[in-house]
């Protein structure tokens, strides 16, 4: 792995990292956890207006979230990988301790409803289901719900978010780590138009698409089983355009600098539809202390 030294020399000064949410969301905590110095941030509403940012180039990169331990993956940000053509550059994994918060003096019996991101409430399903008489509001962000119920003063109503949102907005934590199991930790892509990894790589995403005939996906997994290939992840979305068809999506531990890769993409090439590079790129464990 580079050291913070050598990933700032490879990362431009003045740019700029989008994410999806309001500012203190668990997106914009990563991207201050990942940076060793402060960048700018760019918060944009939905995952969609991430990826144009970067497309666009009104952002360097963009951090969005593709897989949490409790609740899997984020299937929309699969999907706009492949739309984008946008490389990852590093991946980063944040611990998510989720909080109660709300307006000071609010007690927890005067609450009626909750809003938060849909990740968010289906990660604290079974403390919200131990509320009585208490409504889950979906809402587009966690920060952003806290945002909201300060904004207009909601004495009625508390936010999921994280504890930074709650110090920086002026809320109180009404309860601390209410997901419904710990560890609770959500991976991170930071996509870029660049392909250059950040940091030295040590793993490598794909896509690839092939025909539905028996022992089809069996033959692709064997390019690397036969080559003693550590698989990391494989995610499947479906061919919008061919029902029953899909995409998949591939993590394997190894990088094109390694003959046995280089090898592998070859042959899945050969009995495949096509195979896309996503990116090779290292992942650092990040820490959740303020």
């Amino acid at each position: 792995m580079k050291k913070d030294s050598e990933l700032m020399s490879v990362f431009p000064s003045d740019a700029v990292v989008a994410f999806q949410g309001a500012p203190y969301a668990f997106s914009e905590i990563a991207i201050k956890k990942y940076f060793v110095v402060p960048v700018s941030t760019l918060p944009c509403r939905t995952f969609e207006e991430v990826f144009q940012a970067v497309d666009s180039g009104q952002a360097y990169c963009g951090m969005v979230p593709i897989e949490n331990s409790l609740t899997g993956s984020i299937h929309r940000n699969y999907d706009l990988l492949l739309e984008h053509k946008l490389s990852i550059i590093a991946e980063a994994v944040l611990p998510i301790d989720q909080c109660l918060i709300a307006n000071p003096g609010v007690k927890l019996d005067e609450i009626e409803l909750i809003y938060s991101h849909p990740q968010a409430l289906e990660q604290c399903r079974q403390f919200l289901a131990s509320l009585k008489n208490v409504e889950a509001v979906a809402s587009y962000d966690t920060a952003g719900s806290a945002l909201m119920i300060r904004d207009r003063k909601l004495r009625n109503a508390a936010a999921i978010a994280g504890k930074w949102a709650a110090r920086d907005l002026g809320l109180e934590v009404l309860k601390e780590d209410i997901q419904d199991l710990s560890p609770n930790f959500t991976r991170f892509f930071l996509v870029s138009r660049q392909g250059t990894s950040l940091e030295t790589p040590t793993r490598t995403s794909i896509v690839f698409s092939m025909k539905n005939i028996p022992g089809a996906l069996f033959k692709a997994l064997s390019v690397f089983a036969l080559r003693d290939i550590d698989l990391f992840k494989i995610e499947s979305r479906p061919l919008r355009n061919r029902p029953w068809d899909y995409f998949f999506y591939l993590t394997f531990v190894g990088t094109l600098e390694e003959e046995r890769c280089r090898n592998a993409l070859r042959h899945l090439g050969e009995i495949t539809f096509f195979v896309t590079l996503l990116g090779s790129y290292a992942s650092r464990m990040l820490d959740n202390h303020e």
